[in-house]
C-alpha cells in the first residue's frame, strides 16, 4: 500500500506543480506569467496577474507538498480548490477532456481528496516527522473546504457575462 501511495503522490503532485509552473513561467511549455494572466482573463476572471500568481503558487506549492507527502490534508485542500476552479471553467464543455471538458481536473480533485483521507503512507515527510495518522476531522475538513474554496473563488473573482455572451471587462484604472 505504501508503494502505491508513494507512486500516486509523486505523479499527481508533480503534475499539479508542473501545471502551476506553466501558469507563471515559460518552463514546461508555459506561456509565462503574461500567458497565465491572459488565460484567466479569457476565462472571465478578475485580478489578472495576482490571480495567475495565486493559482500558480497554489498549484506549485500543493503539488510539491503532495509529492513529498508533507502536510498532506492541507496540501490536498489547496490542490482541490484550484482544480475545482478549473472544473467550473470547463463545465460548459461537458465531461470529456477531448472536448475541453472537466474530466482531468475532476480526477485530480478526487485523487487529492482520497490522499487527504488515506494519508501519504509510510514513505513520506508526514510519516518521518511523526504525523502517521491525521485526525479524521482534519482530513474531512480538507475534503470539504478545498472544493468550497474553489467555488467561493469562482463566485468572487468571475466577471458576469454581457448579454452578447462575452465577458464584461472593467475599464483600465487611471
Amino acid at each position: 500500500m505504501d508503494t502505491g501511495l508513494l507512486i500516486l503522490r509523486v505523479v499527481v503532485g508533480l503534475l499539479i506543480a508542473g501545471h502551476g509552473v506553466q501558469k507563471v513561467s515559460h518552463r514546461l511549455g508555459g506561456h509565462g506569467l503574461a500567458g497565465g494572466t491572459a488565460e484567466f482573463r479569457h476565462d472571465g476572471f478578475r485580478g489578472g496577474t495576482p490571480t495567475a500568481l495565486a493559482a500558480g503558487a497554489g498549484q506549485i506549492g500543493s503539488g510539491l507538498f503532495l509529492a513529498l507527502g508533507a502536510l498532506t490534508p492541507p496540501a490536498a485542500m489547496v490542490a482541490m480548490g484550484v482544480m475545482t476552479v478549473a472544473i467550473t471553467v470547463k463545465l460548459p464543455h461537458g465531461l470529456w477532456v477531448q472536448d475541453d471538458g472537466y474530466e482531468y481536473p475532476l480526477v485530480l480533485v478526487v485523487v487529492t481528496g482520497a490522499l487527504a483521507l488515506t494519508g501519504p503512507g509510510r514513505w513520506s515527510v508526514d510519516h518521518a516527522v511523526g504525523l502517521t495518522a491525521w485526525p479524521l476531522w482534519i482530513s474531512a475538513a480538507a475534503v470539504v473546504l478545498g472544493p468550497a474554496s474553489g467555488l467561493l473563488t469562482r463566485a468572487v473573482l468571475h466577471r458576469p457575462a454581457t448579454p452578447e455572451g462575452a465577458t464584461a471587462v472593467a475599464p483600465p484604472a487611471h
